[in-house]
């Protein structure tokens, strides 16, 4: 295993359900994560010195998840040239459609790739920073590969179950 690894940071521990999977689909691929509670507004300080700490440490991609003004993924991306894949957190009146706008509309210069808003978006999140590690790493590329093959046979068996269910229901 390579010392690369991705840093998952939440602007709450109140975002750790939503970022669970996502780290879960890491670990599975034998990807090494460190995760950390920071935020964009009240520990700004904090939030800089972790990215350029974890960035000399071996950090290649940076996951923030963060609800309501969610400028978390902003702030990331403001310090490292390192990819930053933001999670917009459904929470609030708006249900995460407030930390949507605000995670995708980032100046020209300083990009956050931004995915869906809640679960599915940590597990895409995941998913695209393998895709990143796999850029230069072979054997990740075939265990994500395999992730995928995996996922179409799963998809192949349910629906020759439902055709067995059709097909006896007769």
């Amino acid at each position: 295993m390579s010392d690369n690894f991705v840093a998952f940071l939440m602007g709450s521990d109140s975002d750790f359900p939503v970022v669970e999977p996502g780290i879960q689909i890491l670990k599975n691929l034998g990807i090494r994560c460190e995760v950390k509670v920071t935020s964009a507004h009240r520990t700004p300080d904090v939030t800089k010195s972790f990215v350029q700490d974890a960035e000399k440490r071996g950090c290649r991609v940076f996951i923030c998840a963060a609800g309501l003004a969610a400028h978390l993924a902003g702030a990331v991306a403001a310090q490292t040239v390192c990819p930053v894949i933001g999670i917009p957190v459904d929470c609030g009146p708006f249900q995460g459609l407030d930390a949507l706008l605000s995670t995708v509309q980032m100046p020209g210069g300083i990009p956050v790739a931004t995915m869906a808003v809640g679960k599915a978006g940590a597990k895409n999140a995941a998913y695209l920073a393998a895709e990143i590690l796999a850029v230069s790493d072979p054997a990740l590329k075939e265990k994500l590969l395999a992730d995928r093959k995996a996922g179409a046979e799963k998809v192949v068996a349910k629906d020759a179950a439902l055709q067995a269910r059709l097909n006896g229901a007769e």
